[in-house]
């Protein structure tokens, strides 16, 4: 590189401006529609993934799609010389635990981690489900190809895996087929469980269930259009940061938000062509999906999913009825869109990766002040820190200020009363933490 062009990026750096890194690029470039197709069409050939299907054929049932899963993550690792930790997880869920479990099951997760090379015990997970069903949860046996919902979603784990492999980061990324999900959630909850008990320290979760279908059932058609759902603040909050919040706010910024607003960020930087929406909700009204388990246990994640649903092609029996198409088959997805959706949950993965741990103990000052104030602890890794700002009625970050390496700053000029605020930290590559919003109050 010539010295201008290096002096000018540290200039730049230094500065603040937003650096975009080519490596980014290269991702979204080498994620494949033609591969996302033989994945989705191998699992909605299992016939059914019911998660009380056969176990024990290798041509149909849940047992079958699993191994098949595991086996295409082991030839990953070995493509990047074993750079993957690929292996089983799984819970024994009795007969009984609610009224979709009519047998005693082990619901069996599927799962392969990229250890990172600076942070090995922070982990950013991308999930998709495993298993299948049709119109009536306890069937078990009838055809379930599950094309969209979710061969879709697991096929994106999958790939991501293949195109994230050939790279190193700083922290550690898991790549997760998760079982149980049309039972109960029972493989998230699994699955959080044991990362709880290994002492995980999870920056996010990325669950995409349904990332393949284009036309809604209202004939809305549209290939750049996805929804980002996550909740408002963590279901684990205390007594006492819920009476805060009436008093300084935060009722839109717990961490899941936060992370769903980093997936928004990096998409419109890397993939301007995309038109991600933030959908301030847990999920779909009155419904659920395995990013909820890991919210349940305290950890940041969200769901990523097509925006124009086809209700026709969910949990149905496959059928012809008055004149409409019933199921979920393969005919159904549509490749080049998951090969979008995949690509925004790689590039988001490879940026969180990437970047230094967050602030922590951001407090926030300037109570009757013209001017708000900040204070925070310094992250290890960071040459510097970003603080963000934006109107309390904007879902996005619209306002930035890179302040440098320092732990405290005072924003002359910008009156309390009127923003929403956050923290990021900044690493030596122009990669950036989730935003951090305070969580501590100080007066001078």
């Amino acid at each position: 590189m010539r010295p201008v062009t290096t002096l000018f990026l540290l200039l730049s750096l230094t500065a603040g401006i937003a650096q975009t890194d080519t490596k980014l690029y290269e991702i979204i470039d080498a994620v494949s529609a033609e591969r996302l197709e033989k994945d989705i069409t191998t699992l909605a050939n299992f016939g059914t993934r019911h998660t009380l299907s056969d176990t024990v054929s290798n041509t149909r049932g849940i047992g079958a799609a699993r191994r098949w899963i595991k086996s295409e993550f082991d030839k990953i690792s070995i493509s990047c010389g074993g750079c993957l930790d690929v292996f089983y997880q799984k819970d024994l869920v009795k007969q009984g635990e609610n009224n979709r479990i009519v047998k005693d099951v082990w619901v069996v997760n599927v799962a392969a981690v990229q250890k990172g090379t600076k942070y090995p015990n922070r982990y950013i997970i991308m999930s998709g489900d495993i298993d299948s069903r049709v119109s009536d949860p306890t069937d078990f046996t009838s055809d379930s190809p599950g094309a969209n919902d979710n061969a879709s979603g697991m096929a994106g784990a999958i790939e991501a895996a293949r195109v994230l492999s050939k790279y190193k980061f700083e922290s550690s990324i898991v790549y997760l087929g998760l079982s149980g999900e049309e039972q109960g959630l029972f493989g998230g909850k699994g699955f959080a469980n044991f990362a709880k008990e290994q002492g995980w320290e999870i920056i996010g979760v990325l669950n995409n269930d349904m990332i393949g279908n284009i036309k809604g059932v209202d004939g809305v058609v549209s290939n750049v259009d996805f929804r980002i759902f996550s909740e408002p603040v963590p279901p684990t909050e205390t007594e006492r940061e819920r009476n805060r919040r009436r008093f300084y706010g935060g009722e839109v910024d717990g961490i899941s938000r936060q992370l769903a607003r980093y997936v928004h960020k990096t998409t419109k930087a890397y993939m301007p062509e995309m038109n991600p929406m933030l959908i301030y909700r847990l999920d779909r009204f009155g419904r659920g999906g395995h990013h909820r388990p890991f919210n349940d246990a305290g950890f940041a994640g969200i769901r990523i999913m097509e925006a124009h649903e086809n209700y026709t092609q969910q949990h149905q029996d496959i059928r012809m009825e008055d004149g409409i198409e019933y199921g979920d088959k393969l005919k159904f997805v549509n490749f080049d869109y998951a090969k979008k959706l995949t690509a925004v949950n790689a590039i988001a993965m490879a940026s969180l990766a990437s970047a230094p741990p967050p602030p922590g103990d951001v407090a926030i000052g300037g109570i009757v002040e013209p001017s708000a104030k900040f204070k925070w602890k310094k992250a290890d890794g960071a040459v510097g820190y970003k603080i963000y700002w934006r109107e309390t009625t904007s879902p996005t970050w619209d306002h930035s200020r890179y302040v440098g390496d320092v732990s405290e700053f005072t924003l002359e000029g910008i009156v309390i009363d009127n923003y929403f605020f956050g923290i990021a930290s900044v690493g030596k590559n122009g990669h950036e933490s989730v935003v951090v919003f305070p969580s501590g109050i100080f007066r001078n």
